[in-house]
Parts: structure tokens; C-alpha cells; sequence
């Protein structure tokens, strides 16, 4: 299978998306092609087309939170079948062969391919991958509001498994938006107290409709005090520097500060202030297809599902400059509408 495969490009740093065709080449061995029926917008997708993380290749196809179905496999590919409904995230290959890979740890791979580094992405009507990151979707879920549970969804469960959230546990949650929305009910499916912070009154009352049991404004002082001292884990999702001091003084002893939004600006942290209290501060990257695996089963079970709006692919750069402004609630996906 080689035909022409259309999308949408930008041509240079933060240029608007104009329709492309390229050719992917011959199939490989262990890859499967999708055709895509939706694709979300994430806030990675402004970071690759603006080339704020300084890797980014035009003309540049973003999108990486796919949904669709299994269009063609390639000889030596398992676990998926043609017409198979599937989900494919930021990570689209890895080595399968390293220690990481090994171990179950494919999202750790030093060789791993992201989807839309120096490859085609999800803004177009067929996109390719290596077969174990194409991960079967369970029938309960809605295909079409399910692709953001493949970027930040996933990037959000991945911490409660890896650091060992338990149930009995009092979380907090830094930023209710994108990932934010979705780690509040996680949380609250899996049993936790949990604490929304929050610096927009207006979204107190979603908050607590999500799963928050308790809104704190991370702006207020006095309430932060109030909490000081017992939290078990906080988790932030957003992009931009805190009260970092006052963060960490909300956590109980031997809690975690864990973070999976890209805050640019090193975060300064007195040595002090995590060796009196054995706290401790953490990132991940997402989730291994395992896990992604396991994210799905578990939104299926309580039914959680991300907060979208939806815009068609043919309005890419609308539903971009949508989100550019702040104005989505909670993520965005793009239905594919390019002719037959």
C-alpha cells in the first residue's frame, strides 16, 4: 500500500494548516495504517507547530490524540486486525529491544518515535504506526470523544499507577483544563479525596461536578494554609511557574509534588523543605501501551470520558486559534470530513 495520504501542514513556525498529500512509502513489516475518523488538538500540537521545544520539521502534520480504524497491517504485525478500532497517541514506535522496552517500559525507550517529531501526524485521513502502540479501543467506550485519553488521559493516569496512588490517599489536582479535568475523575474513580486547585472561581462548580470533593485557589494564601500539611500527592498540569514553597507545603510527610506539565522555567526548591518532611518531586511521560491499555479498561468500567468540543478537520486552524485563546473546554477534536 502506497497511495497518497492527505492532511493538513503547516509550512513554518506558527503558520496556518494548508492541506498537503504525501506518500508514507512501501508498509513496513510491523507497522499498521489507520484511517482516521477523529483526531484531538493538544497544547503539545501548538508547542510542535510554534517550534517551542526547537525540534520541530516542516512542513509539520501535527495532531497525536488518534482515533480510527485498522486500515492495512503489515506482514509481521500482531495484536490488531484490519477493521479493528484503535487509538494511537505521542509515542507511534520503539525499539522493542532495549531494557525499557523490555521491562514494559516502551514510553521510557531512548529510541522511541513520536508521532509527530520527523513524521506525519493525525490531521489527515490515514496515519501510520509501529502495531504496539495501536491500541485496541473497548466497544463501551465513545470512539468519538475517546482520542484525547491518548495524550492526556493517559499522560495524567500514568502517575496514579507509577507512584502508587492509593485509594485511600488525599490527591490534588494543580489546573482544571485539559489534562486536569481527566485526572480529577480518575482520581475520584479510584478512591481518593480529592482536591481541585484552581486560581478561575468560574470553575468550581465543574470541578466538583468532575470529581473534585474539595476547590482550593492556589492564589489564596490563607487557603492554602488551611491544607497545609495533608496531602498525600499533588499532581500539576499546567505549563507556567507556582508558589512552589506553598505547593510542597500542602503535601504531608513523605508526599509527592508530581509533574506532567511542561513548565519551562526551572522550578527552585529549598533542600530543606523535602528533607524535613521526606517529600519528593517527580515527572513521567505518558504511558506505556500496556498501561494505555489499562487507562482504556478503566474508562470503560466507570465510564469517564474526556469533556470535547468538536470541530470538522477541514476547520483545523479555527479550532486552533479556539484553543490558542483559552476558550476550550475541555479539549478539541477534529472530525475527519475530507471527501472519499
Amino acid at each position: 500500500m502506497n497511495s497518497s495520504i492527505r492532511a493538513y501542514a503547516t509550512s513554518g513556525k506558527g503558520q496556518p494548516l494548508q492541506p498537503i498529500e504525501y506518500s508514507p512509502g512501501e508498509l513496513q513489516d510491523e507497522q499498521v495504517e489507520i484511517k482516521i475518523s477523529h483526531c484531538g488538538i493538544c497544547h503539545s500540537d501548538l508547542s510542535m507547530i510554534d517550534n517551542d521545544w526547537g525540534m520541530s520539521a516542516y512542513p509539520l502534520v501535527p495532531g497525536h490524540e488518534i482515533i480510527g480504524t485498522v486500515s492495512a497491517v503489515g506482514s509481521h504485525a500482531k495484536n490488531v486486525k484490519v477493521g479493528q478500532r484503535v487509538g494511537l497517541g505521542w509515542f507511534s514506535g520503539s525499539c522493542m529491544a532495549c531494557s525499557e522496552c523490555m521491562s514494559g517500559n516502551h514510553n521510557l525507550c531512548t529510541h522511541a518515535e513520536s508521532t509527530i517529531v520527523h513524521r506525519h501526524g493525525g490531521f489527515a485521513d490515514r496515519v501510520r504506526c509501529h502495531w504496539s502502540w495501536a491500541i485496541p479501543l473497548p466497544e463501551q467506550l465513545d470512539f468519538t470523544k475517546a482520542g484525547p485519553l491518548f495524550c492526556g488521559g493517559i499522560t495524567v493516569f500514568n502517575p496514579i499507577v507509577q507512584c502508587g496512588v492509593k485509594p485511600t490517599d488525599r490527591v490534588g489536582v494543580i489546573g482544571i483544563g485539559g489534562l486536569g479535568h481527566m485526572a480529577l475523575s480518575f482520581l475520584n474513580k479510584w478512591g481518593c479525596e480529592v482536591y481541585a486547585f484552581t486560581s478561575s472561581e468560574s470553575k468550581r462548580e465543574e470541578a466538583l461536578k468532575l470529581g473534585a470533593h474539595q476547590v482550593v485557589n492556589s492564589r489564596d494564601s490563607a487557603q492554602l494554609q488551611k491544607i497545609a500539611g495533608s496531602l498525600d500527592f499533588i499532581i500539576s498540569t499546567v505549563n507556567v511557574s507556582l508558589d512552589w514553597n506553598a505547593i510542597l507545603g500542602a503535601l504531608a510527610p513523605r508526599g509527592r509534588l508530581h509533574l506532567v506539565g511542561a513548565v519551562l522555567e526551572p522550578i527552585p526548591v529549598p533542600a530543606f523543605t523535602l528533607i524535613g518532611g521526606q517529600k519528593a518531586i517527580s515527572g513521567t511521560p505518558l504511558g506505556s501501551p500496556a498501561t494505555t491499555a489499562r487507562m482504556l479498561d478503566f474508562c470503560a468500567r466507570h465510564d469517564i470520558a474526556p469533556v470535547t468540543e468538536h470541530f470538522p478537520m477541514s476547520k483545523v486552524n479555527d479550532a486552533i486559534e479556539h484553543l490558542r485563546a483559552g476558550k476550550a473546554r475541555y479539549r478539541i477534536v477534529l472530525e475527519n470530513d475530507f471527501k472519499k
